[in-house]
């Protein structure tokens, strides 16, 4: 049973871009590795961008700084 785990900055992605995500790594598992779709688990985490850091400063920080350049 592959378990996958998407972690994206909670910006904005639709409930239907998620499902694709979920649609397109299961059939991804299928195809490479021949897993069972029916069993296979994806879940989308969703992170808050001052919980997230890059080059040692939030994500928050970077986003303001490219709007300022």
């Amino acid at each position: 049973m592959p378990y996958v785990n998407i972690k994206i900055t909670k910006e904005g992605a639709t409930p239907e871009q998620k499902a694709l995500l979920i649609r397109g790594v299961t059939e991804l598992l299928a195809d490479v590795l021949g897993k069972n779709p029916r069993t296979t688990v994806v879940v989308v985490d969703e992170v808050e961008t001052d919980n997230w850091g890059i080059g040692g400063e939030p994500v928050t920080a970077l986003r303001r700084k490219q709007k300022e350049a």
